[in-house]
């Protein structure tokens, strides 16, 4: 394996996008684009692409936030995180997600080999990027904005009858900002698609169970079965 911080060309910005990148040993079974929590491209999403990379697949994390700092804000340090949430729209994120999408069909991996998978804030764009391009599949651990919308955009629920890509949904019950009633409703949205969606809900686990370096969040059980289950939705779908 081989992983390191790279800058993607973008027609966006002269000075590229920067990214995390982690290739497996030998040919990748297809790509991943992973999409940091609100908390920027740190240990643990770097953490993550290298699990992705393990698997056999190229893992792309493109930093989100470049355009206002690139910071690595701590999982407590709450009040830097909404200015560069804020600052983020619909529009530059899907720049900076074609940016990965082009690295990966350059280097002979199609879009239907592909999937998006975040985090977070991170989850809520897989959703609006898997409704908005046609991906192999996209993953969604936790992503807000449900019932309101995130990013200039309209909420999930309404994104959600779009989607273009096959989609996962990966939610705890325990999630006092997404609530369960929200995360049936975006169920109901998503299989209202014409692609093949599924919604897993975790009894017990809060906002952020995946994450270890979360210690009041993590749930170890949750974060097993939810990983299981998404390397088994790529595989299923994207090979």
């Amino acid at each position: 394996m081989s992983a390191s911080t790279v800058s993607l060309p973008s027609d966006a910005t002269s000075e590229g996008v920067p990214a995390y990148d982690a290739a497996p040993e030998g040919a990748p079974r297809g790509g991943v684009v992973v999409i940091q929590e609100a908390f920027g491209v740190n240990d643990h999403i770097e953490d993550v692409a290298r699990r992705f990379a393990a698997e056999g697949y190229r893992a792309i994390a493109p930093h989100l936030y470049h355009r206002t700092g690139d910071p690595k804000i701590g999982y407590t340090d709450f009040a830097q995180v909404m200015p560069q949430m804020s600052a983020l729209t619909t529009g530059g994120i899907l720049e900076d997600v074609d940016a990965a999408l082009a690295v990966f069909e350059q280097d002979g991996i199609a879009a239907s080999k592909v999937a998006i998978v975040g985090f977070c804030m991170g989850g809520t764009v897989a959703t609006i990027v898997g409704a908005q391009r046609k991906l192999g599949a996209a993953v969604s651990f936790y992503g807000g904005g449900v019932a309101e919308g995130r990013f200039g955009g309209p909420p999930l629920t309404e994104i959600a009858p779009s989607l273009r890509t096959a989609w996962l949904g990966l939610y705890g019950d325990e999630d006092t900002s997404i609530p369960v009633d929200q995360i049936e409703q975006l169920r109901e949205a998503a299989a209202r698609s014409s692609v093949p969606t599924e919604m897993v809900r975790y009894p017990g686990a809060q906002h952020g169970f995946h994450c270890d370096q979360r210690p009041d969040n993590y749930d170890e059980a949750s974060a097993k079965d939810a990983w299981q289950r998404a390397i088994a939705f790529l595989r299923e779908h994207i090979g």
